[in-house]
């Protein structure tokens, strides 16, 4: 092969200059005192030089460096100034380099050495891997964690590695019960796992909704042709219990106890329904406190409902009898492009919009929120987004009292929009603490019970060593702490944060990609994440790959197609979370097949080194 003396000479010139400028940003920032733990040192180095080679666009670069057989540096992001060193030795010993491309400086991270250091940060954080399988397994734990033991053994006995709980759900009581179940399952079992706990953070949610009528629709089976395949089946159930048939999945109706011991098997009872139809129940079984009714036909009943009952088996005279309270439905608001949506600051319950008989609209849909203070920080013009990005806006008014949203993406027909759903306000810059009041309440007991704490919601430098204090002050410093990214603030801060936490030994980063989609945007959400992976190998921690991953496979039983595939993605971190559901141990074991089957194919990957807004924007002063 010719080789150009002078292409050769122009490239060891601008890897000469790459090299300086990461020796000069390491000055600039390693000179601060970061007061960084003693096994993040060359963790810390090798990050900022990779900051300030992904300053610059080196594409160009790499293609004229596979073209001379030579490394194009896509995969330099754990040993970037050895990558470096390694292709000026080359130029120098092809004679096309001058005495300062020679120059020797020592590399932070040798190549291979990366990989190990890497090994040791994510053992530090969630103890060893599984026999057979690199990556770890999260699982989030939902309630019944705390009353079934056997739930939580055959998630371990499956192939979990880190039990997660979620501050934001349960109690204590729960949550000392799901780690007791734990530790009898570590027992049992012989398998180890760490336990993480979520602090909530200041996650804005929506707030009640008024309920509904108090109404409850019967209906019977019907085949293809509108017969009657199987009746409607209730129970009648004394009025002063006012509960539910137990061990019955069929609807429960009160009346009063003194008339219901009167009902008899035969007994026909007959009544208007709640749109003046006639419809006729006929009793079918008779027990202690309840009896079982049957009916051919649909029915609406609500409270105060007169029923007539026609005695079969004695003969006696019919008597009347009403229907004590029943639940109101709970509702959600339907919100369409176009719609007006009006955020109240109290907490009153918010309602769907009014309308008149003529379809015209008469008052908005209106709704409260958990935390009215973020809207303190809001301006018109800003986005706004609930329930995971299924529902966006434009805040159009602000006053005292509330905030006027136009709906602009919905399904045409519409989107639900319920209680306790998430609202992110991507755009807008909150200057509030991340950690709440009943997040500080809560890390007295994390400190005493996980072995990691979760850090929701975290934003700035300034957080980062807010936890680190208040940890310290509880003796919790050898907590290990998990940055949840999930703002895009704390996504354009991530080198900041990363070099903040480095004060803590172990030290890991969720992908949190349910939020993090909603604050950077669906269209960037795969550039995103792959950047939050590669400032995490420059700086030798592990990642955990979050939010939906085989989740309908946990919900339903059954995974789709771009669930699998994601799932394998996800070998590319150190630790894979799942979500609750009833499904959650199948999942599991299918996770831990997936991961174990990708190992053998892929570890990582090689990347194209364009410019990253990230590292152009970091600086000394951030």
């Amino acid at each position: 092969m010719d080789v150009n003396h002078n292409e050769l000479q122009q490239i060891g010139r601008e890897l000469t200059d790459l090299r300086s400028e990461m020796l000069e940003l390491e000055s600039e920032i390693l000179s601060k005192q970061l007061r960084l733990h003693a096994a993040h040192h060359k963790s810390a180095r090798n990050l900022v030089h990779y900051l300030a080679l992904r300053r610059h666009d080196i594409r160009q670069l790499q293609t004229q460096l596979a073209s001379l057989g030579l490394s194009s540096l896509g995969r330099t992001e754990g040993h970037v100034m050895s990558g470096i060193g390694s292709v000026l030795t080359i130029l120098n010993r092809l004679g096309a380099a001058g005495a300062d491309i020679a120059d020797f400086v020592e590399p932070v991270v040798g190549f291979g050495e990366d990989r190990s250091v890497l090994e040791q940060n994510t053992e530090a954080l969630f103890g060893p891997c599984a026999q057979g399988r690199r990556v770890r397994i999260m699982v989030t734990m939902s309630t019944e964690a705390a009353k079934d033991y056997g739930l939580v053994r055959d998630l371990l006995a499956a192939g979990m590695d880190c039990m997660r709980i979620n501050c934001a759900h349960d109690n204590e009581e729960a949550w000392e019960q799901m780690i007791r179940n734990l530790q009898q399952a570590r027992k049992e079992t012989g398998r180890p796992c760490k336990v993480l706990m979520d602090v909530a953070g200041p996650k804005l949610r929506t707030g009640p909704i008024e309920p509904g009528l108090a109404v409850m629709k019967c209906r019977p089976q019907r085949d293809e042709l509108g017969r009657v395949r199987a009746p409607v089946q209730l129970w009648l159930v004394a009025t002063e219990k006012n509960e539910l048939a137990a061990q019955s999945n069929d609807p429960a109706l009160g009346v009063p106890a003194t008339l219901l011991k009167r009902l008899r098997r035969g007994d026909e009872i007959s009544f208007r329904d709640a749109r003046g139809s006639r419809r006729n129940l006929k009793i079918v079984r008779v027990e202690n406190s309840r009896c079982l009714a049957t009916m051919a036909r649909t029915a609406y009943f609500v409270p105060g409902l007169q029923l007539t009952v026609k005695p079969k088996a004695d003969g006696s005279r019919p008597f009347r009898m009403r229907l004590g309270l029943l639940p109101r439905k709970e509702r959600t608001l339907l919100l369409r492009p176009g719609d007006t949506l009006i955020v109240t600051r109290s907490a009153a319950s918010g309602r769907p919009a009014q309308y008149d008989t003529k379809g015209r609209l008469l008052k908005p849909a209106r709704i409260g929120a958990t935390m009215p203070e973020f809207f303190k920080y809001a301006k018109p013009g800003e986005p706004i987004w609930f329930d995971d990005g299924k529902i966006g806006g434009v805040i159009r008014f602000i006053d005292d009292a509330e905030v006027t949203v136009e709906i602009t993406q919905a399904r045409p027909e519409g989107e639900k929009l319920g209680p306790g759903k998430g609202i992110n306000l991507p755009e807008t810059k909150l200057h509030i603490p991340a950690l709440t009041a009943e997040d500080i309440k809560n890390l007295e007991f994390i400190v005493r019970h996980a072995d990691l704490v979760g850090y929701s919601f975290v934003r700035t430098e300034k957080d980062v060593r807010e936890l680190q204090a208040r940890l310290a002050e509880l003796g919790g410093e050898s907590l290990g702490v998990i940055l949840k990214v999930e703002t895009r603030e704390a996504f354009e801060n991530l080198p900041h944060l990363i070099l903040a936490a480095m004060q803590t030994r172990a030290v890991g980063i969720m992908i949190a990609r349910g939020d993090l989609a909603v604050e950077c945007g669906y269209q960037r959400l795969a550039e995103v994440q792959e950047e939050i992976l590669w400032f995490a190998e420059a700086a030798h921690l592990p990642v955990i790959w979050a939010t939906q991953v085989l989740e309908t496979l946990a919900k339903k039983g059954m995974p789709s197609r771009s669930e699998i595939t994601d799932a394998a993605v996800g070998e590319r971190a150190e630790c894979v979370m799942l979500n609750k559901g009833p499904y959650a141990v199948r999942a599991v074991q299918i996770l831990d097949d997936i991961l174990q089957r990708m190992q053998a194919h892929q570890e990582k990957k090689s990347a194209m080194l364009r410019q990253l807004h990230l590292a152009t924007a970091f600086s000394a002063a951030g």
